[in-house]
């Protein structure tokens, strides 16, 4: 179980973060938040290898995430998935500026989001040049 990639899911929606479960915990060690203030938490505690973020969450949004994890060294690098019901161009070049990897749509596909996985965590690249 050690040798598994650590991915961590967070989403206020308790059905996203199940079929997120179903997709990916036979192949990664998922740790689920469903609000990004407890992801900073948790992100306090374990070394993570790869986020999935929502963005329109309460308390704080992913945009807000992004901005707080990419002022911490060892997350800086850290790729980060992008999942939202947004797809407009404008949506997802935002996203990518504020630091995400990549942008996938909701509902997800499991073969994209499996694939996606796999080769940031094979190749990690991180978005868009930060202002901090």
């Amino acid at each position: 179980m050690a040798d598994k990639k650590i991915v961590v899911a967070i989403d206020d929606s308790t059905e996203e973060l199940m079929v997120l479960n179903n997709i990916l915990s036979k192949l990664y060690d998922l740790r689920v938040c469903k609000s990004a203030v407890d992801g900073l938490k948790l992100l306090g505690t374990i070394n993570v290898d790869i986020i999935l973020l929502d963005i329109e969450m309460p308390e704080m949004s992913g945009f807000e995430f992004l901005h707080q994890i990419k002022k911490i060294p060892r997350l800086m690098a850290t790729p980060v998935i992008v999942i939202s019901g947004h797809s407009t161009e404008d949506f997802i070049s935002h996203a990518l500026s504020q630091g995400a990897s990549e942008m996938l749509s909701k509902p997800v596909k499991s073969e994209v989001l499996l694939e996606t996985v796999k080769e940031l965590l094979e190749h990690p690249r991180k978005g868009g040049i930060f202002d901090l």
